[in-house]
């Protein structure tokens, strides 16, 4: 995985529910983004990273399940201005699995949204989707 060098934020939430651990939730985003800083308030989980290699994770899946087309598709219909965003699986992220989520619904106990700012978020997303940087 080549980084190109571009100034990214990533920002990762998800709610906690109150059937569910929040240690339980917090190990879900840090076994997916294994560089962020994580802070829990009021029943969220926050997470942030300026290093793209938080996404070193969900990148390697992206293209080992040749799931590219999913992921753009995602990230261009959430595309608003210097920003997109996807959800991931909670459930699939607590064993260590990335799943994305089309709708918030498909993840039971609530989705990890994954929000990504930069102010050159097309190049962001072409290297995230097809790995090459513009």
């Amino acid at each position: 995985m080549k980084i190109p060098n571009i100034n990214c934020e990533i920002e990762m939430f998800c709610a906690v529910n109150p059937s569910e651990d929040p240690n339980k939730a917090k190990k879900s985003i840090s076994n997916i983004f294994p560089y962020s800083t994580i802070k829990t308030e009021n029943h969220s989980i926050f997470a942030e990273s300026k290093d793209l290699t938080s996404l070193e994770k969900i990148y390697e899946v992206v293209h080992s399940k040749q799931s590219q087309k999913t992921y753009r598709r995602n990230l261009q219909k959430n595309l608003n201005n210097d920003s997109t965003w996807f959800y991931l699986n909670k459930q699939a992220a607590f064993v260590d699995k990335i799943a994305i989520c089309e709708e918030s619904e498909e993840s039971p106990l609530g989705p990890i949204k994954v929000i990504l700012t930069s102010s050159r978020i097309d190049e962001i997303i072409d290297w995230f989707v097809d790995g090459e940087e513009s």
